[in-house]
């Protein structure tokens, strides 16, 4: 029997729990602070309590950095094959349709020609989506293609990287990929054309080893994760204790491994400033 009765709410007040809208709040990567999503688009995906930057689209990176209209693809029609048949817990061409029909990309860098404040750059922008931005033959291939397009035209080379390393489906391969996008980044450096590497979070494994490295000048957006290894991994090796934070982006720059560290509102008059000083 029950001791009293609860008013029933009156008029449009139905008693039932407010819904949530999913999809509203976001939790940052970095400071792991519950945010307003829609705050955080407007402030270009940057966190508005410790300046994450959130990974954004190919398509955002592009128009942030180039003078609108101007982006031309190129080599749009690559894709990977699958020459060693590899297969874990799913065939690895099953995991290229996947991620091609998700993204909507046919690989993990899509590169082309656009300007900057109207100076002409060869750009590349990387995909993490895309089997978390990993480098295979195409990756590296287009690499190349858009260093030798920009030693011909004689044009800056802007590469925006982020990438999880090299792809382990395409095994030695892909690993061939470390050797050839550098001598091909090389071969800018004896004709002086410069290369601007932008890296972003995270940039790690072999993209870090080869190319993303040999910039004449090495831009790094705030907090951004960029190594080789794991920090397990790189304890369990030399069996000593890391620092805190030695993979961002800020540390890297106190100790000259990068060049400077960029916000993304930022990035794209930096850019200019660097190009028409070379």
């Amino acid at each position: 029997m029950a001791w009293f009765k609860k008013d029933r709410p009156t008029g449009g007040d139905s008693g039932k729990k407010p819904k949530f809208q999913e999809g509203l709040w976001l939790k940052c990567n970095h400071c792991r602070e519950i945010i307003y999503r829609k705050e955080v688009e407007r402030n270009a995906k940057v966190c508005p309590k410790c300046e994450y930057h959130f990974p954004i689209s190919v398509e955002d990176r592009i128009d942030l950095l180039l003078d609108l209209g101007t982006f031309r693809e190129w080599d749009a029609e690559l894709a990977a094959a699958d020459p060693l048949h590899f297969k874990d817990t799913k065939r690895y061409r099953d995991r290229l349709l996947d991620a091609q029909q998700r993204t909507g990309k046919k690989d993990a860098l899509i590169t082309g020609e656009g300007r900057i404040n109207g100076a002409r750059v060869v750009l590349g922008v990387f995909h993490f989506g895309f089997m978390g931005g990993s480098m295979g033959s195409v990756v590296g291939e287009k690499v190349i293609l858009a260093a030798d397009r920009a030693l011909r035209e004689r044009v800056p080379l802007v590469l925006v990287i982020t990438s999880g390393g090299a792809r382990m489906q395409e095994g030695i391969l892909s690993l061939m990929q470390m050797a050839r996008t550098a001598a091909a980044i090389g071969r800018l450096a004896e004709a002086c054309i410069p290369y601007i590497a932008i890296l972003t979070d995270p940039t790690f494994g072999g993209v870090t080893a080869s190319f993303a490295m040999l910039g004449d000048v090495i831009l790094a957006e705030p907090k951004a994760l960029i190594g080789f290894a794991g920090p397990r991994v790189i304890e369990q090796t030399i069996r000593q204790q890391l620092p805190q934070e030695f993979q961002r982006a800020e540390f890297l720059l106190e100790h000259g491994i990068i060049d400077l560290i960029v916000p993304r509102k930022r990035l794209k008059e930096t850019l200019s400033s660097i190009i028409a000083f070379f």
